[in-house]
């Protein structure tokens, strides 16, 4: 019997650990600090300028994240938010820095949150100033 509940009690702590692993609570503010200071700095520094979240729907933001289409398709979001473009930045960009060993799906997920937030008809539509 006491064999059983401690099967019992370690599969419910592996099922639980597994399900607090995959539900990742996005963090909107890391967010904002990313896009502002990489994705915004980037962007200034280019003929057509910052794009201020404000700028686009919630569904157009997902949809232009899900597409991983950046440049008019000549690369890709997710290269921007790799570690690796981080590594390769990092010692001009704090921010880089700072996110160096983030997972590329959460700082991914952290970005979405603030685009969500801060879209035309989110929650705090959101310039970057």
């Amino acid at each position: 019997m006491r064999r059983l509940f401690a099967a019992t009690l370690i599969a419910a702590a592996g099922v639980l650990a597994a399900t607090q692993a995959l539900a990742y609570d996005a963090d909107w503010k890391r967010g904002r600090i990313y896009y502002r200071s990489v994705c915004t700095a980037c962007h200034v520094a280019e003929p057509i300028g910052s794009i201020a979240p404000s700028t686009r729907t919630k569904a157009e933001w997902a949809d232009y994240l899900k597409a991983d289409s950046h440049a008019k398709g000549k690369d890709k979001v997710s290269t921007y938010v790799s570690k690796a473009h981080r590594a390769a930045i990092k010692g001009a960009n704090k921010a880089a820095e700072k996110f160096a060993e983030v997972a590329d799906e959460e700082l991914a997920a952290d970005i979405a949150a603030f685009l969500a937030r801060g879209a035309k008809d989110g929650d705090e539509p959101a310039s970057c100033n």
